[in-house]
């Protein structure tokens, strides 16, 4: 069936959803999102991503619109409801509809937005080939562990990386420090020893970055969640993102140059079939 969405209790056909010009979440992106994915009709960490919610939530001052346990019933059975098997879910909740003013409205109903579709394909392809990144300037706000609806600077970023031929810009801070991705976590390698940012505020807590830590300590390698700058990422042996859409993903060429051997190396390959591996175990 085509895709199904969910809007403040409504459920039917994606292409005949909408919401009012007066919700904040369209005037000022005054409002919190997930994304999240299933493998053979079944969610994988659906308990991590409506935990984040939460916490997106929380940052903003957002009311929830139910109950987690209710949230969940919903996301299953939009699920079912749309018959696929492999499929990308999005949640949005803004603050609801209200006069138009900066100041949160003494009164409003927060919105829920869902909708289920296909997941993309491609994953293969992308394994044997990896893809390209760009470095670019990190202009986004302050508060990126909040998964907010504010992506601007994001999609002005990643925008930019396709314009100079690139799949993702990875976002560095004053002094070349790396960030994360456009819509990505990212990690280097060098030997056996695994590196991303740490925690905090000028990242997104990803689940899938989550998933990447607890696969890599199995596959025996040592973790650190450690900053680290662009020269250091460019001497890696390897260079991998991780996200919802993503899994995760060698990158073979940043800024024009060859990443290692300038192929999928075999630390991102293993991961990766841990991580197939472990979807396989998503409980119903």
């Amino acid at each position: 069936m085509p895709d199904v969405a969910y809007v403040n209790g409504w459920v039917g056909e994606l292409r005949d959803a909408s919401v009012p010009i007066l919700d904040r979440g369209f005037l000022f992106g005054d409002g919190v999102y997930e994304v999240l994915r299933t493998y053979r009709g079944r969610p994988f960490e659906l308990q991590a991503h409506l935990r984040r919610l939460e916490q997106s939530l929380e940052g903003l001052r957002l009311k929830a619109p139910m109950r987690r346990r209710r949230l969940e019933r919903l996301v299953r059975d939009l699920v079912k409801q749309s018959g696929y098997a492999n499929a990308r879910v999005y949640i949005q909740v803004t603050r609801g509809v209200a006069r138009r003013q900066h100041v949160f409205p003494a009164r409003s109903r927060p919105s829920l937005v869902m909708w289920v579709e296909r997941a993309p394909t491609g994953q293969a392809r992308l394994l044997r080939q990896g893809l390209t990144a760009m470095t670019l300037p990190d202009q986004r706000w302050k508060r990126c562990h909040l998964k907010a609806l504010v992506l601007l600077p994001n999609v002005l970023a990643r925008q930019e990386a396709r314009a100079g031929g690139a799949a993702e810009a990875i976002l560095l801070a004053p002094g070349g420090v790396v960030r994360e991705g456009a819509a990505s976590n990212v990690f280097v390698v060098h030997g056996n020893l695994l590196r991303t940012h740490p925690l905090g505020p000028e990242i997104l807590p990803g689940v899938s970055r989550q998933v990447v830590l607890e696969l890599a300590r199995a596959e025996g390698l040592h973790v650190r969640e450690q900053a680290f700058r662009r020269h250091t990422m460019m001497q890696a042996d390897e260079v991998l993102l991780s996200s919802t859409a993503l899994e995760i993903a060698p990158v073979v060429r940043i800024d024009g140059q060859a990443v290692g051997h300038g192929r999928p190396g075999p630390v991102t390959l293993a991961l990766h079939a841990r991580f197939r591996a472990r979807t396989r175990q998503v409980d119903s």
